[in-house]
C-alpha cells in the first residue's frame, strides 16, 4: 500500500466507544508481534502487554467510564531511568496504533484516566519499570456514547493549532514557506498527531535540510502523573513526521544536532536530518 501511513494518520481518531464484536486471536497476535518487533529512533526498551479485562482476575480493571465496551487493552511499559524512554514509547506505540488503524481497529491514548495500579498488578510490573499509558483496542462502534462525545468536546479533539503556530523556517520569527516544498505534507501529518489533552506541545524549526524538534511545555501540566507525559507527545509527533517523510521518498536520520537557536519556553529535543 503506497500511502499506508498517510492514510492511517488521516483516518486515526480517538475511539472511546467499541463494538461488542470480539477481537480475533490472530489479530491480537499480529498487533502484539508488530509492536514488540518495532524499533524506534532511540535505544530505550519498550514492552507491550495485551490485557483482556474479561478475565476473571481482571474484574477491577477500568477507565472510570471514559471507555465504553472495550475488552482488550495494550499496556506500554518502560524502564524508569532509561534515557529517552518516554519519547521512544510515544514513537513505537503510535506506529503500532497507526498499523492497527490500517486494519480497521480503534484505539485511544490514555494517560490519567485508567486504574493504573490495577493494570500494574495485572501485568506484574517490576520495581524498575513504569506504566505511563495504555490504549484500548477493538472494533469501533458506529455511534459514539454521550461520554465519548463529551470527552472529544472537552479535549478539543477536532481543533488543531494553525500551521504558522507550530512550524518555523530559519528563525523563530519566520513562518515556513509552504510553496513548492514536498516535505510540507510531513509537517501537516505531524500537525494531526494526537497529544495529551490536545496540547500540541511540539514546535519544529526548519533549517535547510534539518528539522529541529522542540518541546513547548505547558507549565505544570501532567505533574500529578509522576512522569513527563509531553515527552511521549514528542515521540508521537516524531513518528508521524518520519513515517510521512519516508512515504514521500525522503531518507533521513534522527540526531542531537545542537542547533543553538534557543527559544524561551521551548526545550530542544532532537533533529531530523535529510541524508
Amino acid at each position: 500500500m503506497i500511502s499506508m501511513w498517510i492514510d492511517s494518520i488521516k483516518k486515526r481518531t480517538s475511539t472511546r466507544t467499541y463494538d461488542q464484536r470480539p477481537l480475533e486471536s490472530s489479530i491480537k497476535r499480529e498487533i502484539l508481534d508488530y509492536l514488540n518487533s518495532t524499533t524506534g529512533p532511540f535505544g530505550a526498551k519498550v514492552k507491550f502487554y495485551l490485557v483482556n479485562i474479561e478475565d476473571s482476575s481482571n474484574k477491577k480493571l477500568g477507565t472510570y467510564g471514559v471507555i465504553k465496551s472495550a475488552k482488550n487493552f495494550i499496556a506500554a511499559v518502560t524502564e524508569k531511568k532509561e534515557p529517552r524512554s518516554l519519547e521512544q514509547l510515544g514513537y513505537v506505540l503510535e506506529k503500532g496504533i497507526l498499523y492497527a488503524t490500517s486494519l480497521g481497529l480503534g484505539t485511544c491514548w490514555l494517560a490519567g484516566t485508567f486504574k493504573r495500579q490495577e493494570f500494574i498488578n495485572t501485568i506484574e510490573l517490576k520495581e524498575e519499570e513504569e506504566l505511563p499509558v495504555i490504549t484500548p483496542i477493538g472494533y469501533p462502534r458506529d455511534k459514539r456514547s454521550v461520554v465519548d462525545s463529551f470527552m472529544r468536546f472537552a479535549a478539543g479533539s477536532n481543533n488543531r493549532k494553525d500551521f504558522k503556530e507550530l512550524f518555523f523556517e530559519g528563525s523563530w520569527n519566520n513562518e515556513v514557506n509552504q510553496k513548492d516544498k514536498k516535505y510540507i505534507q510531513a509537517l501537516e501529518m505531524l500537525r494531526l498527531a494526537p497529544s495529551a489533552s490536545n496540547k500540541q506541545p511540539w514546535r519544529v524549526l526548519v533549517d535547510n535540510e534539518k528539522f529541529h524538534f522542540y518541546l513547548a511545555r505547558n507549565k505544570g501540566y501532567g505533574e500529578g502523573l509522576g512522569y513527563d507525559v509531553q515527552k511521549i507527545d514528542i515521540g508521537i509527533a516524531m513518528c508521524h513526521f518520519e513515517l510521512t517523510m519516508q512515504e514521500l521518498g525522503f531518507k533521513g536520520k534522527w540526531k542531537e544536532d545542537n542547533p543553538k537557536k534557543d527559544k524561551e519556553s521551548c526545550e530542544y529535543i532532537i533533529s531530523f536530518i535529510i541524508e
